[in-house]
């Protein structure tokens, strides 16, 4: 069996350099707007991360230490724009209760939890060291 062309996979790939960079900042702009303007979870994350990233600064702990602490939140950011965009697929394919849609839409959500139990854990422990 062949493989398909990139064109026969999809019409947006093939793009490369610096057009495909350019682009690919766009979709990300066009990603993260998406989320904020249709997703409660994302914009609650954003004012923690808001509030904690500053904050973080200010707190007298290492480099090492604020560093870890700012990438477990914007792990969190990661996560749930990872955990929106499966949501949205598994809407577009049904909005019908199914078992599966469930279980997708459930994992996405405990990885989610995951993430911001890291959050916790990562800063008492940086924190009270």
């Amino acid at each position: 069996m062949m493989e398909p062309t990139t064109h026969e996979v999809s019409p947006h790939k093939g793009k490369t350099g610096l057009k495909r960079v350019w682009n690919a900042f766009f979709y990300s702009m066009a990603g993260f707007s998406a989320a904020y303007k249709n997703e409660d979870a994302f914009r609650q994350e954003v004012l923690l991360a808001l509030i904690l990233i500053p904050l973080a600064f200010f707190l007298p702990v290492s480099g090492i230490g604020r560093a870890i602490m700012i990438g477990s939140i914007l792990l969190v950011l990661m996560v749930e724009l990872l955990n929106s965009a499966i949501e949205a697929t598994v809407d577009r394919i049904s909005t019908e209760h199914h078992l599966l849609a469930k279980r997708a839409k459930d994992i996405g959500s405990a990885a989610v939890f995951v993430a911001l139990a890291n959050v916790a854990i990562v800063w008492a422990l940086v924190l009270l060291s």
